[in-house]
């Protein structure tokens, strides 16, 4: 995995728009997330353990907004 940098250009003195062009592209590419995910060593197990809950979440979530169709749809 190649580090891959974000550059903006500042056009006309803007650099108001240049910082939300900024943080647009960071936010896009990951690199926080990353940073985030590399400031503590978080265990196999514990990673697997929270995937499969934010799976149950998701699912619970879509089941909620099936129910609510069929309830409006009727």
């Amino acid at each position: 995995m190649g580090v891959s940098l974000v550059k903006v250009v500042v056009r006309d003195g803007n650099i108001t728009k240049a910082l939300q062009v900024f943080k647009k592209k960071v936010f896009k590419s990951g690199h926080l997330e990353e940073l985030k995910d590399r400031r503590e060593y978080t265990k196999p197990t514990t990673e697997r353990r929270l995937e499969r809950e934010k799976a149950k979440r998701k699912n619970h979530i879509m089941v909620q907004k099936e129910k609510m169709i069929k309830k409006l749809g009727t």
